[in-house]
């Protein structure tokens, strides 16, 4: 029987559509650039969207739930033919689920132009045929104990579908579903990265003079995850609950303990490794924002979706995986070159200077700048990546963890 390297290697098809995570993570990358150019042309030109949402709904919608996404499918497609053992989804297959992605992208910013309510349902149905295909995968390698993740997708779908719901009503924008879906993606950076950062980091550093090392996933690891859910849900759906900041502020100080156990200080000389501590440390901070959100000028707005996790943690992290997934599984050297150091530095000057744009009072220059260096970072990712994303792997090299 083929491995599933041995599977793809014989696939005959062209490289970009030989799994999952080079179409998405070129459309993620490519789409996180353009609809912030979008943003951007929409707040200093008044460029009006043919779309059914307001500008800000539009804007949190495709951060949130579009670019999201494709990271999360890119992840999800390359990583499941590991867990299943099973040829993985590629060619026209692949092809039409990420043509299902682009389509919603499309349909959400022209959906003035379509018959009420299509373009929610092109939407959302990215998210519900991803979730499908998933779960027949799952099901068929009998990899039990992954089918959890069809929950997370379920959740993350039904904010997507709410958010559209509440987009659409004369009451307004409530908040709830964008609250949700933000919520759920940082538990899922949360459980995620809690399990490979310190596992990368450890990789690394025992090739590295001897010193401490990261601390394994434990208890402690389980009571944060636990404190944090529950500060999450109170963000969520009670933001102005009495418990909702002392929690938020508990939830930050154990997951700044959290991130000190993994010894990401000794990995500042990789960026590669160093970025996933960076990206970690903007949740801690994003608990923060919340729990100070009525005591310091300014950050009342800051906490209502914080951009600490958004543009920082949510950009960071994905960005960390997008870069290292492709070129661990295009078969190059895990290792940054100054051309993926530049793309970390101006995706952290972008989310630094947005999250001072909240809290700040000249907040336009700050907007303007936050907004050119996401454009610059996720663009020249984009064009760094694509000859990697498109081209065939390459022949077999160390692999630098």
């Amino acid at each position: 029987m083929k491995t599933t390297s041995e599977q793809r290697r014989a696939f005959s098809g062209p490289a970009f559509l030989s799994l999952g995570f080079r179409p998405f993570f070129f459309g993620a990358g490519l789409w996180a650039a353009l609809a912030m150019l979008l943003w951007v042309l929409y707040l200093a030109v008044g460029v009006d969207l043919p779309s059914r949402m307001s500008g800000l709904d539009w804007h949190l919608h495709e951060f949130v739930f579009g670019y999201t996404s494709a990271v999360i499918a890119g992840f999800l497609m390359t990583a499941v033919p590991n867990w299943t053992k099973r040829m993985p989804v590629m060619g026209l297959p692949l092809l039409a689920l990420a043509g299902l992605w682009l389509v919603g992208r499309i349909a959400v910013m022209f959906a003035a132009f379509l018959p009420v309510g299509l373009a929610p349902v092109l939407d959302v149905s990215f998210i519900v045929v991803l979730g499908l295909v998933i779960g027949r995968e799952i099901v068929a390698g009998k990899n039990w104990r992954n089918l959890k993740v069809l929950i997370i997708l379920g959740l993350i779908g039904l904010s997507n579908a709410v958010f559209h719901y509440e987009a659409a009503t004369t009451a307004g924008f409530d908040g709830y579903s964008i609250r949700a879906g933000v919520a759920l993606i940082i538990m899922l950076i949360m459980v995620v990265g809690g399990r490979i950062i310190p596992s990368f980091t450890r990789n690394w550093l025992v090739r590295q003079p001897a010193g401490r090392l990261p601390i394994p996933f434990n208890r402690f690891d389980q009571a944060v995850m636990v404190l944090s859910a529950a500060a999450l849900l109170l963000w969520a759906f009670l933001p102005e609950f009495i418990a909702t900041r002392p929690v938020a502020a508990l939830a930050a100080g154990l997951n700044f303990v959290r991130l000190a156990r993994w010894a990401g200080w000794r990995t500042l000389s990789e960026p590669l490794v160093a970025i996933l501590h960076i990206g970690y440390l903007f949740i801690p901070v994003g608990f923060l924002t919340i729990a100070l959100g009525e005591l310091l000028p300014g950050w009342s707005r800051a906490s209502q979706v914080p951009h600490a996790w958004t543009a920082g943690a949510i950009g960071l992290v994905t960005l960390a995986m997008i870069t290292r997934t492709s070129l661990g599984h295009s078969g190059r050297p895990l290792k940054a070159t100054a051309a993926i150091t530049a793309i970390y530095t101006l995706v952290l000057l972008g989310a630094i200077a947005r999250m001072a744009g909240e809290v700040l009072p000249a907040v336009d220059p700050l907007q303007h700048a936050a907004a050119t260096f996401w454009i610059l970072g996720f663009g020249w990712f984009a064009f760094y990546y694509a000859p990697i994303l498109f081209r065939p792997r390459v022949s077999k090299v160390p692999n630098l963890k």
